[in-house]
């Protein structure tokens, strides 16, 4: 094995403290915001799905443009960070106002959603995408990827924990609208500690990066599409993006409607993301053993293997909800370590073999594949309870839902993110970039 010179610990940390912004801003939309329409607003749960798609689904047009910007911009505080701040702050006060609503009925209310969540969505672009393609230029080691991810994948667990256990306790404790606001601040004040966290920590990393490929953006789109490792990673990743969304979408109704106990959406959010803090180590080192792609298929195994079993949810006792839940946990925690380091061994080998610095447009057609991914993923949990006749209601009351909506609430949480990650194998199983083929474009003074 080769290996490069590994990153100091505080590039490593301050990397990671960007994902306390991504972590924050992909897990607390997709948990509240459409309970928050359907619930709380008395938006219909067909249209409450398509608001929360909706301003998401203009960042898979935005992000590799934002990929190409990145790529071509040039900064003496170092490559790609100054988006980091600006775009960061912006999410930060976005998301602030995103709960916000000022009283004006459920269409005002609505259009409200759909303007601040589209400003969100629009400012994360422009802090993912040049976040998420830094680690292809931090280092070339295969290896020192894997730690680099180690970093962001347990600060990305442990903000989602936070984040996603004390989102629903903020809104129940302080009650109604009120709570929502609250919530809302408290989700932007964490955002806004990633976003500083990762512009002072990376302040003076090393940089291995290469000229920006001429040709237009579609020129460029056209070449990253031709990237056959690539093209079948973000395949399986955007399926699994959308199992992720549905299930965190389905979270705060299975815990009312099938567990049925007060905090039962605390728990059991720390079930699905709890194991991620003890086992994203245990993940690397199967990776190290066995290799990237055998360990992100070990992962996908147990992650729609948990899905699948809380088909029985109706029948299970809460307690073994909650153990496949932990189940479907494990291996989300292997499914986030795995993909992230092997797009930067795909973006940076593509640069190497090319000499043409691609690495902002790959990570924006990826970045724009999940968040694809995890905005439909909710979309879709919201026709699966519309088909199944959902009945939405406005201040917090819980209504009586026919056993059709309740099959529906089940069958989205599991069948549905159980099917996608199964199906995402099939591309997966076919990448074949290795340590090896990593290794044969590193740089001789890195050997």
């Amino acid at each position: 094995m080769i290996h490069a010179d590994p990153l100091p610990t505080r590039v490593r940390v301050g990397y990671g403290m960007g994902s306390v912004a991504t972590g924050a801003f992909g897990t607390v939309p997709g948990l509240m915001l459409l309970p928050y329409l359907t619930d709380t607003l008395g938006v219909a749960a067909g249209v409450a799905g398509v608001i929360v798609f909706a301003p998401k689904a203009w960042d898979v047009v935005l992000n590799p443009i934002a990929g190409r910007i990145s790529d071509r911009s040039r900064s003496a505080a170092g490559p790609r960070r100054p988006f980091l701040l600006r775009a960061g702050v912006g999410l930060a006060v976005a998301f602030a106002l995103l709960f916000a609503g000022p009283g004006l009925g459920r269409t005002g209310e609505a259009t409200w959603v759909v303007v601040c969540f589209l400003a969100c969505a629009t400012a994360y672009a422009f802090f993912q995408v040049p976040y998420v393609a830094m680690p292809a230029e931090l280092t070339r080691s295969y290896d020192e990827r894997t730690r680099l991810m180690i970093w962001r994948v347990s600060l990305l667990a442990l903000t989602i924990l936070l984040t996603g256990a004390s989102a629903p306790a903020i809104r129940d404790a302080v009650g109604g609208r009120p709570g929502y606001r609250a919530m809302g601040v408290v989700v932007a004040a964490v955002i806004l500690v990633g976003v500083l966290g990762a512009w002072r920590g990376t302040a003076g990393a090393p940089s291995h990066s290469v000229e920006s490929g001429v040709g237009s953006l579609r020129d460029q789109l056209r070449v990253v599409a031709r990237a056959r490792d690539f093209r079948r990673l973000l395949t399986t990743f955007v399926l699994q993006a959308l199992a992720t969304g549905a299930m965190l979408a389905g979270v705060d109704y299975v815990s009312r409607y099938i567990l049925g106990g007060s905090g039962a959406s605390t728990v059991l959010f720390v079930c699905f993301v709890g194991p991620a803090l003890l086992l994203t180590p245990v993940w690397s080192r199967v990776g190290a053993r066995f290799g990237k792609r055998n360990g992100y298929l070990a992962a996908s195994v147990l992650l729609a293997a948990g899905a699948l079993v809380l088909i029985a949810a109706t029948r299970l006792p809460a307690f073994g909800v909650y153990l496949a839940t932990a189940l479907v946990g494990s291996g989300y925690a292997g499914a986030q370590v795995f993909p992230l380091a092997m797009l930067a061994d795909a973006a940076a080998v593509d640069a190497a073999r090319t000499g043409s610095g691609r690495v902002g447009v790959f990570t924006g057609v990826w970045t724009a594949g999940e968040t694809l991914g995890l905005a439909l993923g909710p979309g879709l949990y919201g026709l699966c309870l519309a088909l199944g006749g959902y009945v939405s209601s406005s201040g917090g009351v819980t209504p009586h839902q026919p056993s059709s909506a309740i099959l529906a609430i089940v069958l989205g949480f599991s069948l549905l993110p159980g099917t996608l990650t199964v199906l995402s194998l099939w591309w997966l199983r076919r990448y074949s970039l290795t340590a090896a083929d990593v290794d044969r474009y590193l740089p001789k003074e890195h050997r």
